[in-house]
C-alpha cells in the first residue's frame, strides 16, 4: 500500500460496499424470519421483526444514498434497493459495483 493519506476512489468505494453487504444479508435474514413468523401467525415475533426489518431498511437506503451523494455510485443504486425492498437490490448493486471496482484496480495500483 501507499503512504499517502489521499483514498483513491476504489478505496473510497470498498468500505462503504462491505456495510452495504452486511447490511443487505442482516436485512435478508430478519425479513425471512419476518416472513416465516408471519406465516405461521405468530403475531408477538411479527411486532418485533417488523419494526427491525424496516429499520434496517432505512439504514441500507441511507447508507446506499449516502454514497451516491458523496459519488461513490450512481443514482441507480439506491432506486434499485429501494424498488426492489431491500436485499436483492443491495447485494445485485454491491456484487455489480464490486465488479467494477475489480476491473479498475491494476489501472489505480499502475496510477499511484
Amino acid at each position: 500500500m501507499v503512504d499517502s493519506p489521499v483514498l483513491t476512489t476504489t478505496q473510497r468505494t470498498r468500505r462503504p460496499l462491505q456495510i452495504v453487504r452486511w447490511v443487505a444479508l442482516a436485512n435478508a435474514l430478519l425479513l425471512v424470519t419476518l416472513v416465516t413468523a408471519s406465516v405461521m401467525d405468530n403475531r408477538e415475533w411479527v411486532s418485533v421483526l417488523g419494526p427491525l426489518h424496516g429499520g434496517n431498511f432505512m439504514l441500507l437506503l441511507t447508507i446506499v444514498g449516502v454514497g451516491a451523494v458523496d459519488k461513490l455510485w450512481s443514482w441507480w443504486f439506491p432506486v434499485g434497493v429501494f424498488f426492489t425492498g431491500g436485499p436483492l437490490g443491495a447485494l445485485i448493486g454491491e456484487w455489480i459495483i464490486s465488479r467494477r471496482l475489480a476491473r479498475q484496480e491494476p489501472l489505480d495500483h499502475h496510477q499511484e
